[in-house]
């Protein structure tokens, strides 16, 4: 039953978005998600997508699913990389995973044209500069 589902605040984990020279010294943006408790999450799903906007017409990405069987505490994983040009329109990452036998999920939204210069911040463990949702 529904009254038997236990709903807990996510605390301690966050995805970034950090720009990340290539060979060619341009930036190519990552996406991470980081778990910042001090112990392991585990059968962690990234729901992710794209929707909004562009030049008057809507625009939907694909969805992407990926799993991971364990994050580390103290530790984070990269995602994805994301195109530049879907910062126009809303991404969202849709997190899952299991903590102490509690299943946590959270939705983070990166809203249109949010992923800016004027929006970055110091990310933890990793240590480079982008913009974070915790």
């Amino acid at each position: 039953m529904i009254k038997d589902i236990i709903l807990e605040k996510v605390t301690d984990v966050a995805v970034a978005v950090i720009p990340e020279p290539n060979e060619l010294g341009e930036p190519d943006w990552s996406v991470y998600l980081l778990n910042l408790k001090a112990d392991a999450i585990d059968g962690v799903l990234i729901s992710s997508k794209g929707y909004g906007n562009i030049d008057g017409r809507d625009v939907k990405t694909s969805t992407l699913r990926q799993f991971w069987e364990k994050v580390a505490g103290k530790n984070f994983v990269k995602v994805e990389l994301i195109e530049k040009k879907l910062f126009g329109i809303t991404n969202e990452f849709w997190v899952s995973f299991w903590h102490h036998g509690i299943l946590y999920d959270k939705r983070y939204v990166f809203v249109t044209e949010s992923i800016v210069e004027n929006n970055f911040t110091t990310v933890p463990l990793i240590n480079k500069r982008g913009v974070m949702i915790k």
